[in-house]
């Protein structure tokens, strides 16, 4: 059968990807990236997140549906934009003097693995369970779609060991900066963009989604940051929480849950739950748990 979308809806990407707890793991993931202390001055230096947070995390909301349950084509045309703002953007580190292009392949490499570690993690965490050899299978996944950015999928960690050593390679760069500690308390408190004040008086509800992926960091990137108490049970507490979160999420009717995403992505969800009728698959509980029609029982065809 033709593969209807960016990936196929069996694949792990789309289990994870689709999972409402994935606004956790995308704000874990920043503050995660945020810990590289070069990569953090490319978006200190040329981003606009600090301004425009909630831009800034529908934009990333945005790549992942794209790449997940966009066709090739928009996956491409999209990647290709990503490609050409950053190859325009330069910043200087101020430690060494030296100037970087954003998307120098190791800065995109830190990036990279940062956000697909913290969505597998925050997003298996939350209560989606998977089977053997699945995270190995992820990450091969996201290795491709690493291309996308400019990457090289032969350089990108494509198992669960590769990532490992990846991640104990890179670790001895990694520290809590100035600027990394600023950017971590905007992400737990973040200002509301003058564009989105009539939903200043929810901002609330973004307290349990910050404090929560805050609390999903590896131990010593939260020892490194030393922001949140951490009193005995924090952790069972964090994981217990992130569940019901996973829940009352998940529970949100869809009508309600999409406002907070824009048009455009909108739209290409449409569009990809046409091309997906068209293979036949039935969409009408949703996208999640998505079984190829080839596979179905003759009975149930």
């Amino acid at each position: 059968m033709e593969q209807p979308t960016a990936v196929l809806p069996e694949s792990v990407s789309w289990r994870l990807h689709i999972d409402r707890s994935m606004w956790v793991a995308g704000v874990r993931g920043l503050m995660l990236q945020a810990l590289h202390p070069v990569a953090m001055q490319g978006v200190w230096q040329r981003s606009d997140f600090m301004d425009d947070p909630t831009g800034r995390l529908l934009r990333t909301a945005d790549f992942v549906a794209t790449t997940t349950y966009g066709s090739p084509e928009e996956a491409e045309e999209l990647g290709a934009r990503v490609r050409a703002v950053h190859r325009r953007l330069r910043f200087t580190d101020p430690d060494s003097g030296d100037r970087y292009r954003v998307d120098d392949p190791g800065l995109l490499l830190w990036v990279h693995c940062a956000e697909v570690v913290s969505y597998l993690e925050v997003v298996v965490r939350a209560g989606v369970r998977l089977g053997p050899g699945d995270a190995d299978r992820y990450f091969a996944e996201q290795a491709r779609t690493a291309a996308l950015v400019g990457l090289d999928p032969g350089e990108v960690p494509a198992s669960a060991a590769q990532m490992r050593a990846y991640l104990a390679s890179v670790r001895p760069r990694l520290r809590a900066g100035d600027e990394a500690r600023a950017a971590v308390r905007f992400l737990l408190w973040p200002g509301v963009p003058a564009h989105l004040r009539a939903l200043a008086p929810f901002k609330p509800l973004w307290l349990p989604v910050g404090a929560l992926a805050y609390y999903t960091l590896p131990q010593w990137a939260r020892k490194e940051y030393g922001i949140l108490p951490e009193p005995p049970g924090t952790q069972a507490a964090a994981t217990a929480s992130l569940r019901v979160l996973r829940r009352g999420l998940h529970a949100l009717p869809d009508d309600i849950y999409n406002r907070v995403f824009d048009e455009g992505t909108l739209a290409r969800a449409r569009t990809a739950r046409r091309r997906l009728e068209a293979a036949g698959y039935d969409v009408s509980r949703g996208f999640a748990g998505l079984r190829d029609p080839a596979t179905w029982p003759a009975a149930g065809r």
